[in-house]
This record gives structure tokens, sequence and C-alpha cells, in this order.
């Protein structure tokens, strides 16, 4: 059917392109190469031959394509109006006629143009016919982006921004506690520790003061930040533990080296409290820190003791909250609190069980330091006793050798407790803070669950009131709806802010936590080094004595 409508080019345009083509190819028809010159002469008169032939072509100027102009392509009948391949046919005839006539368009035709179109339905011609219209600019330059690509993002940047916010609270504030000081005799007495501010901080009256306090102020600002914080999900540094054996000691004014070593050790665990508390930015805005940093004089703290009434109703609730933590199981639809809180007790275990065996390193180093001043006095009596002079002198020397080493081997004891030891106490106290984050957003759920569970009752209630048709109660029943409903929302909005809150904390806390395990670990090696490099040269100092022994 379409072949019927194409019109072949006659036999004589085809012959009339042929000869055209071979003129195009060897400068005309009928015109062969010059002969190869015999002489010098014959060569000077084919130049002149060759120049006139030249200037010939040029006077003559003809077109190779002259013929196949001459006689264009008659063009088929347009196609009828009924014929649905119209279209195809004008397209066939098109492609046929640059085919023919030997000329090519610089723009290839795409394979793929009637996938690209859009058909509209409002533009039509005349004949009824739908118009091709390509795609609109706006079209090719809008750009759809799927929804489930983009919450991802948002996920990621909202964590970034905490993590920015973490690493910019940075605080210029130094604090010291120095000179412990015990006040009173007897079993009254108790010590008293200076707490040394240094800061450029506006929220201070000065940039430099200091107070004198007592461990139980210590333990009350714990309570009076904790009864306020700790219900917002944040993370509050615990202080040091009681010691009812240490304290009693320095009470009935026993002077000996435990006494001085549990005094230093809980001035050093303040000192550390304290820093830690005030690293926190929430806390550090708490006006309770900046009276206990900056007022000379505090009400004494009450509720601190241990056998106290408050501190019985302590242990009360915290008996009620292992059973409702045994009982109670929290429905979690966020994945990341349930494999944090299983890092969070894994961790507390293992820094328990580390705690435990760089005791035993401690106590095994005090022992050697024992050992070696035993070792060292009886190496000397008996260097005394020695006739052989030379065997004395370096008996002698051992002896002060092992003294050096008695006293290497005390600092080392010394750098494992307070760098290494109280490090991990403090961090396996600290887990059990992080760990109590988690249990109050448990206690927000489970408040927020009854609420919920009390309204669904208050509807159930209403609606026997309207099938009971007691109009008398029923206004009653919407005011107690209304409360309730009120209560869950502010109770979904705790539960978003404290989870939001946990969150925060527990990558604050990783950070920090990464941080001053770094700073320790490698103080810790550089003590480690520095003490058996003096070993080192204690016994290369021996070494020729021990040589020189006859």
């Amino acid at each position: 059917m379409f072949l019927s409508r194409l019109r072949l080019p006659s036999s004589e345009t085809q012959s009339t392109l042929t000869c055209n083509g071979q003129a195009a190819m060897s400068g005309g028809c009928g015109r062969n190469p010059p002969p190869f010159p015999d002489n010098e002469d014959q060569e000077a008169e084919l130049d002149t031959r060759v120049l006139d032939s030249d200037e010939d072509d040029d006077d003559e100027g003809e077109d190779i394509f002259t013929g196949a102009r001459s006689k264009p392509i008659t063009p088929t009948s347009a196609p009828d109006e009924g014929d649905i391949f119209s279209e195809e046919g004008s397209y066939i005839r098109s492609d046929v006629h640059h085919a023919t006539n030997g000329l090519h368009s610089d723009e290839e035709l795409d394979l793929f143009t009637e996938a690209t179109v859009e058909l509209t339905l409002t533009n039509t011609t005349s004949q009824g016919r739908r118009e091709i219209i390509g795609p609109t600019a706006s079209a090719c330059n809008t750009t759809h982006v799927p929804n489930s690509i983009l919450k991802p993002s948002i996920v990621t940047k909202t964590m970034e921004e905490l993590e920015e916010e973490e690493s910019g609270d940075q605080f210029e504030l130094n604090i010291a506690v120095t000179n412990p000081e015990k006040i009173g005799d007897g079993m009254n007495a108790y010590m008293s520790y200076k707490v040394s501010t240094q800061t450029t901080l506006p929220m201070f009256l000065n940039k430099t003061f200091s107070v004198r306090r007592r461990f139980s102020d210590f333990l009350g600002l714990y309570e009076k930040i904790s009864a306020k914080h700790s219900l917002l999900g944040c993370i509050i540094p615990p202080p040091p533990q009681k010691s009812v054996v240490g304290m009693t000691k320095v009470k009935v004014g026993k002077e000996d080296s435990s006494s001085a070593e549990f005094v230093e050790k809980r001035r050093a665990a303040l000192e550390r409290y304290l820093q830690r508390v005030v690293a926190h930015p929430s806390l550090l805005q708490d006006p309770d820190v900046r009276e206990f940093l900056e007022r000379d004089e505090l009400p004494r703290a009450v509720n601190t003791q241990a056998l106290s009434g408050p501190g019985l109703l302590k242990m009360i609730n915290r008996a009620s909250d292992a059973v409702n933590k045994m009982t109670i199981k929290m429905n979690e639809s966020d994945n990341w609190f349930e494999s944090k809180l299983q890092e969070v007790e894994n961790e507390e275990q293992l820094l328990r069980r580390l705690h435990a065996a760089v005791d035993s390193l401690v106590n095994h180093r005090k022992e050697l330091c024992i050992n070696t001043a035993v070792f060292s006095k009886s190496v000397a009596m008996l260097g005394s006793v020695e006739e052989n002079s030379a065997l004395s002198r370096a008996l002698s020397q051992l002896a002060e050798v092992e003294d050096k080493m008695e006293q290497l081997h005390q600092q080392q004891a010394f750098s494992d407790f307070f760098i290494l030891a109280e490090l991990l106490a403090d961090y396996v106290r600290l887990l059990g803070a992080v760990r109590c984050c988690f249990e109050q957003r448990m206690k927000v759920w489970q408040r927020l669950q009854e609420a919920q569970s009390t309204l669904q009752k208050k509807r159930e209630a209403e609606a026997k009131l309207l099938w009971a048709n007691k109009p008398e109660k029923l206004q009653q029943a919407k005011d107690d709806i209304n409360e309730w409903e009120s209560k869950v929302s502010q109770y979904e909005r705790d539960f978003e802010r404290v989870t939001c809150t946990v969150r925060k904390e527990v990558l604050r806390f990783e950070k920090e936590k990464a941080r001053d395990f770094k700073q320790h670990i490698v103080k810790y090696l550089e003590s480690l080094l520095h003490t058996q490099h003096r070993l080192v040269k204690c016994w290369e100092a021996f070494l020729p004595e021990a040589k020189a022994i006859a």
C-alpha cells in the first residue's frame, strides 16, 4: 500500500546522476591524464597546457548536480481524510524524498520521538485530528523526589544537628577542690573542703572566688538538681559514695596512712563530681549550682543521712521501681532505645569486672611495695656484716636501689588507683545514671498508658449514660472526658520531650566518655613509661658495682 505511492526516479535521471558522479570523481567525462614527459622541453610544454586547461575549467563552473535538480520528483496526491495511516504515509514519503535526492539533514531522526511526545486533547485542527506537541520546558525541568528519599536525610540532619550542639558545649570554667580541713572533735567532727572557681562567664559576679563546703553540701546539691532535671530525662552525675568506716577513722582522730588516703580519695572524687556538673549545659544554668559555687554560707542539708526519714523513703521508692521494672514491660516502638539500654547494661557489667581487676592490681602493687621494703632492709643488714669490702659495698648499693624501687612501685600504685581505678568507678556510677534516664522515660510512658486507659473508661461511662438516658450526669461525664483528653495530650508531649532529651543526653555522654577514657589512658601509659624508665636507670647504675665484685 505504501510502495504504490512512491515514485522512483526515471532512467534518464539515473544516467545523469551517474555521469555527474563520475565527473566529480575524475574531473569530467572522457578526460585522460597527461602523458609523462620524456625531456625538459616536453615538460615545459605540458605545464603550459595544464595552465590553459585550468583557466577553461574556471570559466565553465558547471555544477555536477545540475542534472539531478533539473527533473524534480513529482509529489504524490494528498491522502484521503478517512485514511487512518495518512500521517504515517507522509513520514515515509519524506524519508524516501531525502534518500532519492542524495541530500541528508544535519539532525538525525529520533527513533523514540513518539515515546517522548505528549498527546493533548484540547488543541485540535479543523479536520478533527489531534496535534502532537512536545513536552514543555517546565515539565522537563521539574524533578520529583520521592518521600522515601527525603525522610532519611531529614533524620540524619537532625542527628547531625544534635552532635553539633553537643560539640559546641564548651565552657571556660575551672573548678578545684583543695585544702581538706577537719572541723570539730569526736563523732560530731566533719571535713571541710575549699571550692575554688575561675571563670570568664558573665553569669557569675566575679571571675575568681572560693567557698568552703562540707560533704553533706555536695550531697544536698545532688538532691536539688536531681529532683528538677532527672524528671526531664537528663543524666545527673552522681556524687561520691558514703564511707562509714573511712569517715569514722577520721572522726576519732586516728592519724595513719589509710585515713590520709581516704581524705585524698574523697577530695579528688568531689572535684571530679563538680567538674562533671558544670560541664553539663543545663545544670550549669541551674540557680542552685551557681549558689553552691558563689554563696559563702549554705543552709545545712538535713535529708542526706542514710537513716533519716527521706533516706528510708528513697530506699522504698527504689525497691518499688525495681518491682515495676520486672513486672511492667514497655512496648518499645523505637529500636534505638532498646539497643542502647542493652549496651548500657552490658557495658556496666564489663566495667565492674574491669574495676575489680584494677583493684586487684593496685593491691598487688601495694603488697609489692611492702615486700620490696622488707627485702631492702634485709639486704642492707647482710651488707653490714659482710667481710668482703667489694661485696659489702655492692649489697649496700643494692639495698639503696631497692629503696628506690619501693618508692617507684608506690608511685605507680598511686597512679593505678587515681588515674585508672577511679575512672572506672566513676563510669560505673554514671552508667547507673544513664539507666535512670531510660527508667524515667518508661515512667512517663506508663503514666501516658494509664491516662489513655482512664480516658477510655470515661468515654465508656458516657456511652452508658446516653444509653440509660440520664442527662443530669451527662455534663459531668463530658467535663471528665475533656479533662482527661487534655491530660493525655500533655502526657504525650511530655513523652516526646523526654524521648528527645534522653537521646541527646546519651549522645553527649558517649562523646564525653570517649574523651575521658582517651585522656586517662594516655596519662596512665605515660606514667608507666616514666616509671619503667627510672627503673632502668637505677639498674644501669648498679650494674658496674655488681661487675666489680672480686
